[in-house]
């Protein structure tokens, strides 16, 4: 793989410390608008071709893949570009920001028979894996609970009149999709889409959830999923069954430990050897790419396409709308 990256911020630094970290993966490109950040990126990467010019990347015949990472109202824009001239693509979360958006993507990716990815990290680590292993043992669930609350370097900001991204509904963001959304993907990727979506958000004045509770109905049990950018809580999963219960330590996006309880016996699991929590999805992704795993591909687009419409659902019930909602 042969990755050309888009964006300039904290998570590409991260994406690109997993990147040195594998093998059979190497970033041949960065692209940022200005020389200048492109440049310092390159130079501590070590990466020889920067780009101003988004349709030169994508032209680069030394590269086959495109990371993007930029403002989540620009993911569908940079990704259909990059699909529509044949490069593979990596996208950060939320995939989209609306359900017809995801489905433009996933199509055209299908069509030309590309390799489509969200970066989620959470589906990837093995500790993850190891509670979907032990779901079974804890009987009937009743009832889910995801706390991920993290308070925001920009929150204080944000009440003093400076808007970033994040905290703007024209570029798609809010607590719900740029933290909580990592609950949601927690919990579909063990139980399957909800069947109905509830929102209870902290909306400040322009519209923005801050903070907020989304509550997932399934047939027989409750999840009530916590996200913050405004406020403090240790963050953790908890899933609670008639024979027993598992308890995610740390947010949902890192899976840091997982403790077992059945009955009288209580096991804590840690199967995770990296700290780079990007390092896992990674390695997935290789591995998708270089078999032709286009089944698997195609089986995590569907999750992406469920994420999107619970996340949409989410909104329209607390009455946030996005700018990309009208388009």
């Amino acid at each position: 793989m042969k990755i050309g990256t888009v964006g300039t911020g904290v998570i590409v630094e991260e994406f690109l410390n997993a990147v040195k970290e594998v093998v059979n993966v190497e970033c041949t490109a960065v692209y940022s608008r200005k020389e200048e950040t492109s440049r310092v990126l390159a130079d501590k990467y070590n990466v020889k071709q920067i780009y101003t010019d988004y349709d030169a990347l994508i032209k680069d015949e030394n590269v086959n893949f495109v990371y993007i990472a930029l403002p989540n109202s620009m993911h569908y824009e940079y990704a259909l570009k990059a699909l529509q001239n044949r490069k593979n693509v990596i996208c950060e979360k939320p995939f989209t920001s609306t359900v017809e958006e995801a489905k433009v993507l996933i199509d055209l990716a299908k069509e030309k028979n590309l390799f489509l990815f969200e970066a989620i990290t959470t589906l990837h680590l093995p500790n993850y894996t190891k509670i979907k292993e032990h779901i079974e043992a804890l009987g009937e669930i009743k009832l889910v609970q995801c706390n991920f609350s993290q308070y925001s370097s920009r929150y204080d900001r944000f009440l003093a009149g400076v808007v970033a991204n994040v905290f703007n509904p024209a570029f798609s963001g809010g607590a719900l999709v740029d933290i909580n959304i990592y609950n949601l993907h927690f919990v579909t990727g063990l139980f399957g889409k909800a069947k109905e979506v509830k929102y209870l958000a902290n909306i400040a004045e322009n519209g923005i959830d801050t903070s907020g509770i989304a509550i997932l109905r399934y047939d027989d049990f409750i999840c009530e999923c916590v996200g913050a950018k405004d406020s403090y809580s240790p963050s953790f999963a908890i899933i609670q069954g008639t024979k027993g219960y598992i308890k995610l330590n740390g947010p949902t996006n890192q899976c840091l430990s997982v403790e077992i309880g059945v009955g009288d016996k209580v096991e804590t699991y840690n199967e995770q050897k990296y700290s780079n929590r990007m390092i896992y999805e990674v390695i997935d992704f290789i591995t998708m790419y270089h078999n032709n795993d286009l089944k698997k591909c195609h089986e995590l687009l569907d999750h992406s396409l469920s994420i999107v419409e619970t996340a949409v659902m989410g909104r329209k019930d607390a009455g946030i709308v996005f700018a990309a909602d009208n388009e």
